[in-house]
């Protein structure tokens, strides 16, 4: 049974994206970089629940999301950072904050494509499939083969469905309406960031 003083990272990831998805669906979307850092920070121990197979996601994007965090102690919003990085023409430059945006915004998808494969194989208690068909769909492109065969050789050790919402402290049907709710909701935050970039010409793919 889930304990209901403890942590319960899926309802407060939902929380998070829902305000982020009204915000970006507003007629005059001004995403704060603050309100972004903070709802994708919630998502990082997502990662860390899925074993050493994400082991580099987890590290790369907690470190991503820990420099948009930095960045807005100085920077408004997502519009305004990546405008002076193109001023900057640093876009694609190593620790850039628009670099770092675009491997984060890989991380949401991520995420989405994972907890829709879950949502898609209930009654399974293995994770094998939804893990490796999203990371398949969303990460492989972006991979040398010494990631790729080091996540293959991880996907061995990924918990069970079960084990992973002892961990996220939920039941299944709750965890059901968290998924199913961050699905939905980080749709138009993943749009609207894919926007950012394409109405600038500065493409998705690298």
């Amino acid at each position: 049974m889930a304990d209901s003083n403890a942590e319960r990272p899926l309802r407060k990831i939902s929380t998070a994206f829902k305000e982020l998805a009204a915000t970006v669906s507003s007629p005059s979307p001004e995403v704060s970089v603050a309100q972004f850092s903070h709802a994708c920070s919630l998502v990082s121990p997502l990662f860390g629940c899925l074993g050493i197979a994400f082991k580099f996601a987890q590290m790369d994007y907690v470190a991503k999301v820990e420099d948009l965090a930095k960045a807005s102690s100085s920077v408004s919003t997502l519009v305004v950072m990546m405008e002076r990085d193109i001023e900057a023409n640093c876009v694609r430059k190593a620790g850039s904050h628009t670099r770092n945006l675009l491997r984060v915004k890989r991380g949401l998808d991520m995420v989405k494509a994972l907890f829709e494969e879950i949502i898609a194989s209930e009654g399974n208690n293995s994770l094998k499939d939804p893990a490796s068909k999203s990371y398949d769909q969303v990460f492989r492109p972006h991979h040398g083969w010494v990631i790729q065969k080091a996540v293959a050789l991880g996907m061995c050790a990924l918990p069970t469905r079960s084990q992973l919402l002892t961990m996220l402290n939920e039941e299944e049907a709750e965890a059901k309406i968290h998924m199913h709710s961050y699905v939905n909701a980080s749709a138009p935050v993943i749009a609207y960031l894919d926007n950012l970039f394409l109405s600038r010409q500065l493409g998705i793919d690298w």
